[in-house]
């Protein structure tokens, strides 16, 4: 057996017997950081630390493939892949962002037009059950229904250890082309456009209804000059005011973490003395999201706002809809919600052979992910989750689906039609009989 084998079935045998000496109560994962962004009640858990769980394994230029452990980052995955010349099939915006993570709830970016979600690009998985025990799980084997069913299960089945992954070859440099436009429809026709095309990468951003912007990008060998979004200059900006632009691979697949896209905005970051009072090695999604949680934890801007009179509701969602139904949503949320800007990424949905019962994308050949982040203040009083319930309402009503890394407020009946329950149901019983581990929809609405 090789090292780095022998190495991590020692960091899984020690993972196994730390969770079956674990102390009673609702089995949760003991992190440091954080890409979920939901409310939970307060209470006894028993934390499982899988922080050894952490190395990049290998990397298999010729399989097409990197065998990883489930908390490395993306920050490492992508550093220990590019060495080799390729780069994870597909690549969430975020540092932070843990292999295991993106496969247990959904990750995707602007390869995925192509690649699909980052669980379409799975080739094998490792999970360690609630009571204990190991299993590996790939499409063909006596566990390809856990194989399938892991993706949005956000721990409720189990932890990944170990994934192999699809790698791409690439390049030092990607060239963007961004593309405006004051149309919806030949905005969304022009990215399908772009999708069946030859691009390497495929994204967008509406930032008004006769303002929207579509990114397309492609390798390149070399560049002139590069651009550098790291620290005084802010990516989402240029897409307002270049038509052209080159970046190193590297740069561009972290284009959006230095800026939370645009969230860094409500701390002040658009404006340059801030920056430099900040550093580079501040200038991250880590920053950010301390920040954000520091607040939630507190309650500062909530409680300003009732001093004011105003009353607050965030709407931080992830919605995925049919190409087809993509122009109907947007008029809905623009209509409705009138968060501003809004990411747009193309999505290939699941094949006929391979589908993912717990995040069905098999009503289209590709759907439309839109993105939003942000606080909803005004003078008039709603119901608790106006906004949030009203976008689920509509995403269901078009045949889309929503990312459950934020708050969730389906009824149960509705939960359990969308998010493929029967089959989670069955996958329960097997592979958690004793239910150690919280159900999906008491983590995921419940707030368990």
């Amino acid at each position: 057996m090789p090292a780095e084998a022998a190495a991590h079935a020692q960091r899984v045998a020690a993972a196994a017997a730390q969770l079956r000496t674990a102390a009673e109560g609702p089995l949760a994962l003991a992190k440091t950081t954080s890409n979920l962004f939901r409310d939970r009640r307060q209470g006894q858990r028993r934390r499982l630390d899988l922080g050894d769980l952490r190395h990049v394994l290998r990397v298999d230029e010729a399989e097409g493939c990197v065998e990883t452990e489930g908390l490395v980052t993306y920050e490492d995955l992508v550093a220990a892949c590019l060495v080799h010349g390729v780069m994870p099939a597909v690549v969430p915006q975020l540092k932070t962002i843990t292999a295991g993570g993106a496969v247990a709830g959904v990750g995707i970016e602007a390869t995925s037009f192509r690649h699909g979600l980052v669980h379409h690009t799975l080739r094998e998985l490792e999970v360690l059950l609630p009571h204990g025990e190991v299993v590996v799980c790939r499409p063909d084997n006596a566990h390809a229904d856990l194989f399938f069913g892991f993706p949005n299960s956000y721990g409720s089945l189990g932890y990944a250890l170990r994934l192999k992954l699809a790698t791409l070859p690439v390049q030092p440099c990607v060239h963007v082309r961004h593309r405006r436009f004051d149309d919806a429809g030949a905005f969304l026709a022009a990215l399908a456009e772009a999708c069946a095309g030859d691009a390497d990468f495929v994204d967008g951003v509406v930032f008004g209804p006769r303002e929207l912007v579509l990114s397309t990008a492609r390798f390149a060998p070399r560049a002139a000059r590069t651009s550098d979004y790291g620290y005084e200059h802010i990516y989402w900006q240029s897409l307002r005011a270049r038509e052209q632009d080159d970046l190193t691979t590297l740069d561009y697949l972290w284009r959006w973490d230095t800026d939370w896209f645009w969230c860094s905005s409500n701390f002040g970051a658009q404006h340059a003395w801030v920056r430099r009072l900040l550093g580079r090695e501040r200038l991250n999604s880590r920053t950010w999201q301390r920040w954000m949680r520091w607040n939630a934890r507190w309650q500062l801007t909530q409680r300003l706002a009732r001093l004011r009179g105003r009353y607050r509701e965030s709407v931080i969602q992830d919605v995925d809809v049919p190409l087809a139904r993509a122009a109907e949503f947007l008029d809905f949320f623009q209509r409705e919600i009138g968060i501003l800007p809004v990411w747009v990424c193309p999505a290939r949905g699941d094949r006929p052979d391979r589908p993912f019962p717990l995040f069905r994308m098999d009503r289209a050949p590709l759907y439309v992910n839109f993105g939003f982040w942000d606080v909803i203040e005004g003078s008039e009083h709603f119901e608790p989750a106006h906004y949030n319930r009203r976008i689920e309402q509509e995403v269901i009503r078009l045949g889309g689906i929503k990312s459950l890394y934020s708050d969730s407020y389906f009824p149960r009946a509705e939960f359990d039609q969308a998010y493929g329950m029967a089959e989670y149901e069955r996958l329960k019983a097997k592979y958690d009989p004793q239910g150690r581990a919280p159900h999906l929809f008491d983590k995921c609405v419940r707030r368990a």
